[in-house]
């Protein structure tokens, strides 16, 4: 039996889609590019009064949730199936953009560089219980017109993942999309098995800027999935109460299915988020609240009522170092996500508001997920009845140690984590140098990154994706 977690019942669900479904139609959208405001407006859509919103009808946003999949599956570099999502299945990513990482030796946060990102790629490659890459760092010694574009360059060629990713302006878009034909060669090779996720986020409240709202029809012209990231803030570009956020959430949400299926129907997404409450004594987004985790888990029970696959940035700390806060907050919200049955969960190995990436934390992190993927197996008998014989053999052997029954099923029945946690008592602990979960898991890295097997892409794949490096290099200004 798979264990679940609710917030919502089905009146409540359907409250908050009629809700935001009138939003939508009465109040609209804010859209700063004509392109889109153009596509919306021949398939149904009307101006406000003033023409300065776009008012949206019931008809296209219940056409655009009919169009769009229930699922939709990803590939790494080599073709391989990497994860469905479809129904409950689960897997997590890094998420990102971190603009700083937390450095080990002395433990100050600091501005990354791109060795930083290459040490990142290596160790997320090797680490089984995180399906996903995600370009999660910013290098800050990469020029920022070519910063997007770059990251996914080096995530192609160090890790063999699938990348969630993003751009940060419209000429980006056909520079990561010839990226991607680089390794998968067509087109149409590019739709049947996807290598990336884009993320395309909406701005609080009801907006959608020129940028993102080009790279969300963009990705929807080449089939290309993205995840929405609606980020009201409760309690400030939000209304205060939980509930009152998932209806300006789902408005949000809504409005770029419509946009995407308007573009492409069939268009594969992730309906997703990164929301929180605000937190007006500090002005700050506590991303490791357990009201926004709340919000999280919420919006996608909404998702998943439209048959939809989902996404959250939830299973991540607010912490600004690899502390009792981190591991609090990470391990909370990866088993609530794993409970919810959140298809895309990223934030492993993020600190600081999002902000922040820590190696240590994302091997940690594997680890939690690893447990989650344990928790979510259930409880279910294994040979277990009849049970007379199971005990019989214990009473008579004193242990069961070696028993068939043992040996056929702990290596289902138990999660094996690595060196990283310690299960050792505290006289061994003490003998082996008393080390600290953040010290066991930068030996791990530096295990990892000597380990480290670069994956083998074809003499084409290389050429072709330098080809782009070079042309990417050349358009910087000297």
């Amino acid at each position: 039996m798979r264990p679940v977690v609710n917030f919502l019942n089905g009146e409540l669900i359907r409250k908050i889609y009629n809700e935001a479904q009138e939003v939508l139609c009465k109040i609209g959208i804010e859209v700063h590019n004509d392109n889109v405001k153009n596509l919306l407006l021949e398939h149904g859509a009307k101006y406000n009064e003033d023409k300065s919103r776009i008012l949206l009808t019931w008809r296209m946003i219940r056409k655009s949730l009919v169009t769009t999949p229930n699922s939709f599956k990803v590939y790494d570099t080599f073709g391989e199936e990497v994860h469905d999502f479809f129904e409950d299945n689960v897997c997590f990513n890094p998420g990102s953009a971190a603009i700083t990482v937390l450095d080990y030796e002395t433990k100050k946060i600091r501005k990354p560089i791109v060795e930083d990102y290459q040490d990142y790629t290596k160790i997320i490659n090797q680490l089984d219980n995180i399906q996903l890459q995600s370009t999660a760092i910013i290098p800050s010694d990469i020029p920022e017109n070519i910063s997007d574009s770059y990251r996914l360059l080096l995530s192609l060629q160090y890790c063999k993942k699938p990348v969630v990713t993003g751009c940060f302006s419209i000429e980006s878009f056909e520079v990561m999309k010839d990226m991607q034909l680089a390794i998968r060669g067509t087109e149409e090779n590019l739709k049947e098995k996807p290598l990336t996720i884009f993320s395309c986020c909406p701005t609080s409240p009801l907006k959608w800027s020129k940028v993102t709202s080009q790279n969300l029809i963009d990705c929807a012209k080449y089939s290309i999935p993205v995840e929405f990231i609606a980020m009201p803030l409760s309690g400030f570009m939000a209304p205060v109460t939980l509930f009152g956020t998932l209806i300006q959430h789902t408005a949000e949400t809504l409005s770029g299915i419509v946009i995407s299926q308007c573009a492409n129907p069939g268009t594969p997404i992730l309906y997703g988020g990164s929301p929180a409450i605000f937190d007006v004594r500090h002005e700050t987004t506590p991303m490791g609240a357990i009201e926004t985790m709340m919000i999280d888990c919420a919006y996608n029970e909404i998702g998943k009522f439209f048959h939809l696959p989902t996404q959250a940035y939830i299973s991540f700390s607010d912490a600004k170092q690899v502390d009792a806060q981190a591991g609090l907050e990470s391990g909370i919200g990866a088993t609530l996500a794993a409970l919810a049955g959140i298809n895309s969960i990223s934030g492993p190995g993020m600190l600081d508001f999002e902000s922040c990436q820590s190696l240590e934390k994302l091997v940690i992190d594997n680890e939690i997920c690893g447990m989650t993927f344990r928790m979510l197996k259930g409880i279910s008998p294994n040979g277990d009845i009849p049970s007379i014989p199971l005990f019989e053999e214990l009473l008579s052997e004193k242990h069961l140690l070696i028993s068939d029954h043992t040996l056929k099923n702990i290596k289902e029945e138990h999660f094996v984590p690595s060196a990283v946690i310690n299960r050792e008592n505290s006289k061994r602990w003490e003998q082996g140098g008393s080390s600290t979960m953040e010290a066991r898991a930068h030996n791990e890295i530096e295990k990892m990154l000597e380990n480290y097997e670069k994956p083998q892409l074809s003499k084409e794949q290389i050429n072709d994706l330098n080809k782009i490096a070079h042309n990417l290099f050349n358009y910087l200004p000297h």
